[in-house]
């Protein structure tokens, strides 16, 4: 009998999620926030891939190890794919080991920060300060001096190496 009820909750959840994910809220202003950059959800459409569409802007996630940033050890800045703002340096990249890039700290007024409470849980999102675009998590797990976790969708950001 407890095999089988936790096999009807495991599906519930699992169920749950599939429905908050594809129901899911569409990338929205928390206590009244603002962004210089606002698009239409078709102008997004059109200038972001569908993977990107579902990370930036309907809070998705990409599968851990998948993300080509994730080996990028150039020096160089890491924008968001949404607007262009520059996100991140790559002097704050790390390896965290879990799947995605990692950074100890954005760039000064790069990102801003939320309560998330899905997934039944409640975790710091992070999104472009710009224009909304969902980035990843912030964890208190993270390395010296910040002790912070930028855990990032290599989807939501772009590349540019340093001029050499």
């Amino acid at each position: 009998m407890t095999n089988r009820r936790k096999f009807l909750m495991a599906g519930a959840a699992l169920a749950a999620w599939m429905v908050a994910r594809s129901f899911g809220p569409a990338v929205r202003a928390a206590d009244g926030e603002t962004f210089e950059v606002v698009k239409t959800d078709e102008e997004w459409r059109a200038i972001l891939t569908a993977d990107q569409y579902g990370i930036l802007r309907q809070e998705d996630t990409e599968r851990p190890f998948t993300s080509a940033l994730n080996h990028e050890k150039r020096k160089g800045i890491f924008h968001c794919a949404g607007c262009g703002l520059a996100l991140y340096s790559s002097e704050a990249k790390y390896d965290s080991g879990t799947g995605w890039p990692s950074f100890w700290q954005s760039l000064p007024d790069a990102v801003r920060t939320r309560e998330d409470n899905s997934l039944f849980m409640t975790r710091v999102e992070c999104h472009c300060r710009r224009c909304g675009g969902h980035l990843g998590h912030v964890f208190d797990d993270g390395p010296p001096p910040t002790g912070k976790r930028h855990c990032i969708n290599g989807l939501a950001l772009t590349f540019a190496p340093a001029a050499a």
